[in-house]
């Protein structure tokens, strides 16, 4: 029988599907079911002020590399704002943390999450998109977080009220 994952795997930049999360726009460059579920790459697109909220994922690892803008990483330890070629590991044991984007101008990262699986979750949570699309968030209400908080929990996920963070 022919192992489909030990291939090389090429994307072309047109490549994977845009999809809006909260306002943010993501791209899947490749998912879990190309990788026999070992990890995910995606190109995250965050608009000024976009961003999640804070949230945590215990047996998920999240790796970021910014490759343009800044983005301000919060955890309950510490504030980093990430520049581009900054590199930002969340390991790991579930570090509750959010990200934003507190200018004026478009952020871009990479995003690396072992094992696979976050970017189904963006998928169930978010509205397809072409690239380079943006969408608003949408308005946010108890029914609307509790569905959310539901898909995230499905995926090992947790998400805590938006000011949790604030100090």
């Amino acid at each position: 029988m022919e192992n489909i994952f030990n291939k090389l795997t090429t994307i072309d930049a047109q490549d994977g599907k845009s999809i809006s999360v909260m306002g943010d726009t993501y791209r899947i460059i490749i998912s879990g079911k190309e990788t026999n579920g070992e990890y995910a790459v995606i190109d995250m697109l965050v608009p000024s002020f976009g961003g999640p909220g804070p949230h945590a994922h215990a047996d998920i690892q999240e790796a970021f590399y910014i490759l343009d803008g800044e983005i301000e990483f919060t955890t309950e330890e510490r504030k980093y704002i990430a520049k581009k070629g900054s590199f930002v590991n969340i390991p790991k044991g579930g570090l509750i943390h959010q990200f934003k984007n507190l200018k004026k101008n478009l952020a871009h990262m990479l995003c690396i999450v072992t094992p696979a699986g976050m970017e189904e979750m963006f998928e169930e949570i978010g509205v397809p998109v072409e690239a380079n699309t943006f969408l608003p968030p949408p308005e946010m209400n108890p029914e609307l977080m509790q569905k959310f908080g539901a898909i995230a929990e499905k995926y090992g996920q947790k998400l805590f009220p938006p000011d949790y963070l604030m100090k």
